[in-house]
């Protein structure tokens, strides 16, 4: 047995159920897709949309109306119409929240949205770094929850789901793989800490899928099925969309690229941030050619990939080369990827996204001269928030999938 539901770009997908419960899983789950993603809705629309009977539709409309996630409006008058009138139903965005969380090595961020998606609330507190001690890093992640749900003006209990975005890889059962010890550092109980203080379901995801998640909902590869996001701050990851579907791997190590230093003309899997800053660094020693990054180096004692990003802006001849040598390396990158996955479009994103626009040219001339059909590259508009974004449609996908299970305990 099969109907169909949207994924995050409005591709219809066709899903299965084998038994009775799987069944009315996947019927609740279809339709709030459906009515999440729109207007006032009838019965009729929602066959329409999804293949299911009357019945089955005007059924599951009535589990949602008793659990207070859609309201029944009047119907519209002035119709003219032979019969009952038709029912019109519509979704309450504001009957429950999700929570979306992105806990990097020296920060959490943590966002609040209604059940459509839309960001209510905000709240970052400070990590330290590796060497805190588990406990204090699980308060802080704690600490950053409250203060976005606190924002919002929610409780806990209007919270139906927490995504949680890191960076390191996660399977499918929301393992984190332990090999490399960076990756292990994640490994301190986050799903096990919120559950125990919260009762909410917690989801675990890579911080690159989840911003192709983000960018596939709401970026500009909003319509794209077949995406690949790097992110490329400090370390160059990526997230890999296949006709719509998030692709994981065996041990969720998809997109991983780890293995940079084998490819000639990369050497490291760095990314645009700490590259930016390492070559003017080395652009600034003695007897180097002039160049404003030296001044700026002797008056903050660092140079940010920012400010080469400025620099270059401005002119400075030595920045502007640092950012090419950038691009001719991206291209590299992703001409590797592209050859391997066949994305349709490649996203850089992350917190350097909107200053890489400068990168794009010299980097689609180098990708040219590699490929004859080189997929498109643009720039993230989301900005920082793209993790975040990702975990908070993480949330949402459970709690549409799960709806049956979180009306059951409501």
């Amino acid at each position: 047995m099969y109907i169909t539901r949207p994924d995050v770009k409005g591709h219809l997908l066709e899903l299965t159920a084998s038994t009775p419960q799987q069944l009315r899983h996947t019927n609740m789950g279809a339709i709030l897709a459906i009515m999440r993603r729109t207007g006032a809705v009838t019965g009729t629309d929602l066959m329409e949309a999804t293949g299911l009977a009357r019945a089955t539709v005007i059924a599951v409309c009535d589990d949602l109306i008793r659990a207070g996630w859609v309201r029944e409006l009047p119907a519209q008058k002035g119709a003219v119409q032979k019969g009952r009138p038709a029912r019109v139903f519509e979704f309450d965005a504001k009957a429950g929240v999700v929570v979306g969380l992105d806990v990097g090595v020296a920060k959490t961020t943590a966002l609040v949205a209604d059940l459509r998606g839309t960001i209510l609330a905000k709240a970052t507190e400070g990590l330290g770094d590796f060497t805190v001690p588990e406990a204090e890093r699980l308060a802080s992640i704690g600490k950053a929850v409250e203060g976005a749900l606190a924002a919002a003006g929610v409780q806990p209990q209007s919270v139906l789901a927490a995504g949680v975005g890191i960076a390191a890889p996660v399977d499918r059962e929301g393992n984190i793989s332990h090999s490399q010890a960076f990756w292990e550092n994640f490994d301190i109980g986050i799903q096990e800490s919120l559950r125990s203080q919260y009762g909410w379901p917690v989801i675990l995801g890579n911080d690159a899928n989840l911003a192709a998640l983000a960018e596939a909902w709401m970026g500009v590869g909003a319509g794209t099925g077949d995406l690949a996001v790097m992110l490329a701050g400090e370390r160059i990851g990526f997230g890999l969309m296949e006709s719509g579907r998030l692709l994981h791997g065996a041990s969720g190590r998809t997109g991983e690229v780890g293995l940079l230093h084998l490819v000639e003309g990369v050497g490291s899997p760095e990314g645009i941030a700490a590259l930016a800053r390492d070559m003017a660094v080395a652009a600034c020693a003695k007897g180097s050619p002039a160049t404003s990054l030296a001044a700026l180096a002797r008056q903050t004692g660092g140079i940010t990939a920012e400010a080469v990003f400025a620099a270059a802006a401005q002119g400075d001849k030595v920045a502007k080369g640092i950012l090419d040598a950038i691009a001719r390396r991206m291209a590299r990158v992703i001409a590797l990827v592209a050859t391997l996955m066949d994305p349709e479009l490649v996203v850089i994103g992350g917190a350097v996204a909107e200053s890489a626009a400068v990168l794009l040219p010299p980097l689609q001339a180098e990708l040219a001269g590699f490929m004859p059909t080189p997929p498109r590259v643009e720039v993230s508009t989301l900005g920082d928030a793209i993790v975040n974004l990702g975990a908070v449609r993480l949330a949402l996908d459970h709690v549409e999938t799960h709806a049956l299970d979180i009306l059951a305990q409501a």
